[in-house]
């Protein structure tokens, strides 16, 4: 087998894993992981604005636009002009999504990100640089991502 072989069984092997932990996800708590870091970020911060929530999780404002106005429909987020500015839209959670953020399972990401941790800083550095380079490889370094581990279409991202 191939080095290059061996190399890309190990990023099937990893997008597979998160495909698995996002259906998962998605089944327990009826939202995808670009739509829990939306409630989240609200949740951490009542009265947000759609821009400091699309910057918190490294979204695009017109992705996380699209994620709110699901959210809405749900009756998990609801939006408010404020009444010192009337540009500007505050963002809180309802009932519902307070709910709903309290419910969902631990995000696959945290599982990661307790392991990563235990490393020494050279081998995080290591993992980090090599990942880059990946990216840069596969022409996805201009890619909006998040922070949050979950595959699948852009259109089912931005859902």
């Amino acid at each position: 087998m191939e080095k290059y072989d061996e190399l890309l069984i190990g990023l099937r092997q990893v997008i597979r894993a998160i495909d698995l932990y996002s259906k998962k996800l998605n089944k327990e708590s009826g939202l995808t992981g670009p739509q829990l870091l939306v409630l989240q970020a609200i949740a951490n911060r009542d009265g947000v604005l759609a821009k400091q929530v699309a910057d918190a999780i490294n979204l695009s404002s017109a992705t996380v636009t699209s994620i709110l106005d699901r959210l809405e429909a749900r009756d998990l987020v609801k939006r408010e002009r404020s009444t010192q500015d009337k540009r500007k839209v505050l963002l809180h959670l309802t009932e519902k999504g307070e709910q709903a953020v309290g419910d969902a399972p631990k995000p696959l990401q945290q599982h990661f990100i307790d392991r990563f941790e235990k490393l020494e800083d050279w081998e995080q550095n290591m993992m980090i640089a090599n990942m880059q380079r990946i990216a840069k490889m596969m022409n996805a370094d201009d890619i909006d991502a998040a922070p949050v581990l979950e595959v699948g279409t852009i259109q089912q991202l931005s859902e």
